[in-house]
Order: structure tokens, then sequence, then C-alpha cells
């Protein structure tokens, strides 16, 4: 075997050390991805940054034995490699040399951040960019308080507990679509606008019940939720819960932490129902209908909300958006299926090429309706700005003020928003028209 690595050009330098390859400090091998769409049955590793990624069994198996083998770093490096490629060989059925062990190091899994390379460098800080995913991310509470709060509300998981609150939820729903209180419920809130910021509250409120069922789902299926936090969702803030560990649960367990966050916005429902049935109090049944349309949103399978995380858990694809290139190649311009397509299972695939062929005419769709409306969406929200600011400075009550300030807030956000969504949409044609000209790439192996 060559002890070399990474030799120098010309021989200006000198040819490195081969090592023992190893494991990257805090990977973490996580094991079978159950139920998956894939044809071969992949393994999950979890890198130190909490990002998943995909193996073939004969990659997971290189890794699984050099860390077993890590005891052997230090000794004759060759026997060690050649061990590896032994046992690798022995358990993949396919005779492995050391060289080849080498190969399938520096080529594939220490790119991906997996392993050290031969030469003993360490990998690159692997870090996915996902299309359309929740940006500027910031930590609240540590994984120890999501896991004593998914213990506090676990019992809600519980079958007759979770038969119960369902029922309980369908009767709140039936009950506010039948009943005419609604009407003057937000014929109140336009004449009494201070009640906004009441409204708003419990949205918020709602939305933070909802990360906390995602990582009560979590604990209950035996895995331990990440951090919970905020971020910037396109440009609207936005609650996020890390449920990486659901990974390891088979597709129910998945689904049951994706519905989760749905779940207990019904049940946050459930409570302003009875509320207001003690009460009277009409702003609560506009909540409701907040929250409502909170659920509706959440249940949209275009973009990163629970409903694409369900079909995406439900078919066994970690990222559906990655497939839109190839399926377009393949159905559009007529181009052979690459090898990201031919991965997939049968029905997987069919069920990918759906979603992408009914996603992206309802994405065009939308941003050629907005891009219609925007000069009119710009006029009408420029002239209710000023027009909230002119009575905010006139007017003396501080409610007020801070009501108008919010209403302000609001109609400018959507502004800021439209011309993010704009830069995205533009950079990732350019991206995929750059990936036409050079031609299909290699299959990724990254799910994060």
């Amino acid at each position: 075997m060559s002890t070399t690595a990474n030799p120098g050009v010309d021989g200006a330098e000198p040819p490195s050390a081969l090592t023992l390859p190893a494991l990257a400090d805090g990977t973490e091998f996580v094991g079978e991805f159950k139920n998956s769409g894939y044809r071969e049955q992949p393994q999950l590793v979890c890198l130190p940054n909490r990002q998943l990624v995909r193996l073939p069994p004969l990659l997971f198996l290189v890794a699984k034995s050099l860390h077993d083998h890590r005891h052997l770093a230090g000794t004759d490096v060759e026997s060690a490699l050649d061990l590896v490629a032994a046992d690798v060989s022995e358990k993949a059925g396919a005779r492995l040399t050391g060289e080849q062990v080498v190969y399938l190091v520096d080529r594939k899994l220490a790119p991906l951040g997996v392993t050290t390379y031969s030469d003993g460098t360490s990998p690159p800080l692997v870090k996915a960019d996902p299309f359309l995913a929740l940006r500027f991310k910031l930590a609240v509470f540590p994984e120890s308080v999501t896991w004593f709060i998914g213990g506090v509300f676990g019992w809600l998981f519980r079958p007759l507990v979770l038969i119960f609150t369902v029922a309980a939820i369908v009767l709140s729903e039936v009950w506010l679509l039948g009943t005419r209180s609604l009407v003057d419920a937000l014929q109140h809130v336009i004449y009494n606008p201070e009640s906004i910021l009441l409204i708003m509250a419990l949205g918020i409120a709602s939305c933070a019940f909802h990360e906390v069922g995602h990582a009560t789902a979590c604990r209950y299926g035996g895995v331990r939720p990440g951090v919970m936090g905020c971020g910037i969702y396109l440009v609207w803030p936005a609650f996020y819960t890390d449920i990486t560990e659901s990974y390891r649960l088979g597709r129910g367990g998945r689904l049951r932490a994706d519905l989760a966050g749905v779940y207990f916005n019904g049940i946050f429902i459930v409570a302003l129902t009875l509320v207001y049935l003690r009460t009277g109090y009409e702003p609560l049944l506009v909540a409701v209908l907040y929250v409502n349309i909170e659920i509706i949103q959440q249940l949209l399978p275009t973009l990163r909300f629970d409903g694409y995380y369900i079909m995406s858990d439900l078919v066994g694809v970690p990222d559906l958006f990655k497939y839109i290139g190839p399926i377009l190649r393949r159905t559009v311009l007529r181009r052979p299926a690459d090898e990201r397509l031919q991965d997939l299972k049968r029905w997987p695939q069919l069920f990918v090429t759906l979603w992408v062929l009914t996603v992206i005419p309802v994405l065009v769709f939308q941003i050629g309706l907005i891009t219609i409306q925007v000069p009119s969406l710009v006029s009408k929200d420029w002239g209710m700005m000023r027009r909230l600011w002119d009575a905010a400075m006139t007017g003396a009550d501080p409610l007020h003020l801070i009501t108008s300030g919010m209403q302000i807030l609001l109609l400018a956000l959507p502004l800021v928003g439209l011309a993010l969504i704009f830069f995205q949409t533009a950079r990732q044609l350019v991206r995929l028209a750059v990936r036409y000209v050079q031609g299909p790439a290699p299959a990724p192996l990254t799910d994060a």
C-alpha cells in the first residue's frame, strides 16, 4: 500500500504521512433511517453541529469500523487499515483493501465532515444551506429545559387523553364555525383596536405552545429534543424546536412529532373557548380565529412548515426541495434521471415528482400574483403607514401609540419580505441555470 496522502506538486512539498482516520470529534452514529424512501437502506450520522448526514451502507460500515478500531491509532497504519478493510469486507460481503478504505475516507467521508483525512487533517465544517430554510437562529432554551418541558406535558399523548382532547378540539371548532358571535367579535376589535395587542400576545403564546408540542412528542417517543429558540423565516419572526433526534424513530414517531405542534394549537383553542364561555370577552373569539389561521399555515406543504415535514416523513425522503432540479430536468427537459432520483424507490419517486410538479406552479402563480400587485401593495401600505404615524403623533394615549407602532411594523415587514423572496428566487434560478449548463451534479449525501 502507498504510505502517502495528498502528495505535493512537483516536489514542492513532501508527501504527508499516512495516519489511521478517526471519527470527527463530536460526531455520533444515529443508526438506520427507518421507513426511508431509498432503495438502499441508509444509515444516519449526526455531526457536531447537529446536522444529519445520510450514508450508504458501505460508507457507514467504513466509518463504524474506523471508530471500532480507534485503539489501533499509533500502531502500524497499514496493518490497522488492513484490519479495518477486512472487517468491512466481512460485514459488507464485498472485498475491500486498505487503499480503498483510504480512498473512501479522503473522497467521501472526510469531505462530509464525518472523519478526519488519512493524513490526519481535520475535516471541514460542513454546513448545509437548504432552500427556504429558517435563518438567523437564536437558541433560547437549552436541551435540559426542553427535556423538562416535554416531561411536564407528556401525559397529553396518552391514548385516552389524546382521544378526549381531539374530541374537545373538534367540538370547539364546530362551535366556532356555527356561532354568529364571531362577527360581533370582529366588529368589537375594529372599533377597539387596542384589543389587537391582546390578540397578538395570545397568537405569540400559541406559537410558543406549538413548539412545546414538538418537544413533548420527541420525549414521549423516547428521544431527546434539542434546543428551542427563534429565528427569521423569509421575513417573519418564528419559533423553532430542534427535533433532529426524531430521525431515530420510525415513521409513526416522526409523524407524531410533526403533528404535535398543530395538536397543541388545538389544545390552545380549547382553552380560549372555555375562557370565552366563562367571561364572554369577544376578542378571545378573534384570537381563536387567529390560531386557526396559524394551523392552516402550518399545514401548507409548499414551504418548510409542518405540512412539508409531514409529507417528507410520509414518503421517507428528508429534503424534498433538492429534487426540484432533477425532476424538472427529467420531466421538462427530457433528460435521463440522475443518481438522486435513481436512489429512490418507485413510489417515493412518483410521490416526490407529483409534489414538485404541483408545488412549482403554485409558487410561480403566487410569485406572479404578488408581482402584479406589488405597486398597489406598496402604495396602499405606505399610505396606511403615514396615516398611522400621523395618528400616533397626534394621539396622547400611550396604548394607542404602541398599537399604531405595531401596525406600522406589520405593514412594513411584508414589503421587506417581498424583496427577500424576489432575491432568493432570482438566486435559485441562477443556480439552476448554472447547473443546467454544467450538467448533472453528483448526488449529495447530506440531508440536513
